[in-house]
Order: C-alpha cells, then sequence, then structure tokens
C-alpha cells in the first residue's frame, strides 16, 4: 500500500520515516518536492506544503502540482493534516478534529483559477466530480481510530472551511461561515480536497486546534500560544498518522464518489 502524507505549518517532515529517497519530480502544474520512503508496513510519499524553513506561505502552495505528483507516483490514498482555527466555540484549543464535510465556496485556486485539472477543452477525463461527502469514510475511520488509541481528544466530524491567505479573518467573516455551519478554518485543504477527488485519490484530513477565529472566543488567543500549539502539533499529528497507517484496509480504499466523464 503505498500512502501520500500532506503535512503543513509547524510539520516539515515525518518522524520515523524510514529508507528517504527525497527528489523532485515535475508535473504540468510545475516541480514539486516530495520525499518517499516507508513507515510501517506502507510506502509513504510525503509532500511539505510549505517546505523546510516555511518557504511558501499559503497562496504559494502548487496544488495541482502538488496532487498531481502523488497521483503520478501511483499513492493509494492520502492523508491530510493542518493547523487550524476553530469557528466552533466548542472546539478546545488542542482538539484533533476528523472532518466530513467541506465548505471551499469560490472553488479556486490562490492565482484565482478555478480549482480543476480540467483545463483544456476536449481533453480525456473532463468532467464532473459528483459526490455526497468528499472525505473518505475509511479513511476517517483510520484517523479516529488512531486518534483515539493515542488518547488524544477528537472531534468526529465537522465542515472544514477553506480561507485565502495569508491574512487571517475578520471576525465578520467567521460569522458568516459560522452561519454556513464551518468548524473550523485553514488556507490549504479546500483545493486538495477536491484535486484529489478529481484524481480519484481517496482523501481525509485531520485538523488540530491552534487558536480561536477573530469573534469565538471572549478574548483572542494569543499568538505566542497559537504558535506554540503550531509546535504541539507535529508531535501529535506523528503518532496519528503512523497509528492511522495501520488501521488502512487496501481493500476499502475506493474514490469518492464518481466522475462523470465525457472520452
Amino acid at each position: 500500500m503505498r500512502v501520500g502524507l500532506l503535512t503543513g505549518s509547524g510539520m516539515y517532515e515525518v518522524p520515523g520515516l524510514e529508507l528517504r529517497a527525497p527528489a523532485t519530480v515535475a508535473t504540468a502544474f510545475g516541480d514539486v518536492e516530495l520525499t518517499r520512503g516507508t513507515l510501517g508496513a506502507a510506502e509513504i510519499v510525503h509532500v511539505s506544503r510549505h517546505g523546510a524553513g516555511h518557504v511558501r506561505v499559503s497562496h504559494q502552495v502548487e496544488h495541482r502540482a502538488t496532487i498531481a505528483a502523488l497521483r503520478d507516483s501511483g499513492v493509494d490514498a492520502i492523508l491530510a493534516v493542518t493547523v487550524c482555527g476553530a469557528v466552533d466555540p466548542t472546539l478546545a484549543l488542542g482538539e484533533l478534529v476528523v472532518f466530513d464535510d467541506l465548505w471551499f465556496q469560490s472553488n479556486r485556486l490562490p492565482d484565482g483559477s478555478l480549482c480543476t485539472f480540467h483545463v483544456e477543452p476536449g481533453a480525456p477525463g473532463r468532467g464532473h466530480w459528483v459526490f455526497e461527502r468528499p472525505f473518505h469514510e475509511h479513511l476517517r475511520g483510520a484517523l479516529l481510530g488512531a486518534s483515539r488509541g493515542l488518547g488524544h481528544a477528537v472531534r468526529d466530524g465537522g465542515c472544514y472551511g477553506h480561507v485565502d491567505g495569508p491574512r487571517f479573518n475578520t471576525a465578520a467573516e467567521i460569522r458568516l461561515l459560522a452561519a454556513a455551519g464551518v468548524s473550523a478554518v485553514s488556507q490549504t485543504a479546500g483545493p486538495e480536497t477536491v484535486l484529489a477527488g478529481e484524481a480519484g485519490i481517496p482523501y481525509a484530513a485531520l485538523g488540530f486546534v491552534t487558536d480561536h477565529a477573530n469573534g469565538v472566543a471572549d478574548e483572542p488567543t494569543p499568538v505566542a500560544e497559537l504558535v506554540r500549539l503550531i509546535a504541539v502539533s507535529a508531535e501529535r499529528f506523528a503518532g496519528t498518522l503512523a497509528g492511522a497507517l495501520e488501521r488502512i484496509d487496501p481493500g476499502a480504499l475506493a474514490p469518492v464518489g464518481s466522475s462523470i466523464t465525457w472520452d
């Protein structure tokens, strides 16, 4: 089984990854730095969204290139992690969230173009991704089981809200997202979810709450506390991902939803 791991702020490497083979691969959407290795019994293809030293902030992440590189590497599934800001006031700082729904209304990439691989008229595979829930249920179960097995506080389900960066959101913007049912926000997983769906790769996302978004709590989360929790998230994510890999049944992996295509 070959699994793609997507990591973000605070987690630029995967602890315990053996037989590491860093490489830069070319895609039709740009070059991607990835690391192949093994973690337990799984083959891993790891992409750090922001790169070592956080050289890319959120609007500089090339989502199409990232998912294309994982697709071309033959991954059977993708597990993604992201630090996030809580919109739901009942989410505690340091709590994990295994998302089951998505708010990504703009459906656009950071450069303003539509979030899709279907960019050329008449290209093979062009069509529509059709689904009820965007995240793979078996992968969600693996992340939940691993989190609970390690004794972490974890929320089963929640709506991931994709917001544009690199700035944080105003209180007015957060009230709008809360009205739409968003549980937590960050700046990268929306395009990944859509592109993985189009590529037919099972995908699930795990969040770690580092702050309460503007206006959610009586007092704003101090920036120092947010930075401290970003550092804490790396260890929390690493253990959960390792445990989740052990729980994945390759026979349960299948694309989320279906695609209407014209070839």
